[in-house]
């Protein structure tokens, strides 16, 4: 192997060893979001706790206006 190329592995495993060490250690793994359109909304989602209190009757616990078109989507933890 060239010297270049070693010098090359070498860089390249230092660096990767310290963008693991940045990264905090252990991964820990989040829970999934699961997103649906509200049913009751209607119009166009101006306000994100208007949305929210729409989807807490929907039986979400939190909603979010989204999109161009500005839609309420209900949100969970799957």
């Amino acid at each position: 192997m060239k010297p270049s190329m070693k010098l090359f592995a070498a860089s390249l495993l230092v660096i990767m060893c310290l963008m693991a060490n940045e990264m905090g250690g252990p991964m820990v793994v989040e829970a999934r979001t699961c997103q649906s359109k509200s049913h009751k909304f209607k119009g166009a989602c101006l306000s994100d706790t208007n949305c929210g209190n729409v989807c807490k009757l929907e039986g979400f616990p939190r909603g979010k206006c989204r999109g161009f078109r500005r839609r309420c989507f209900c949100t969970k933890q799957c």
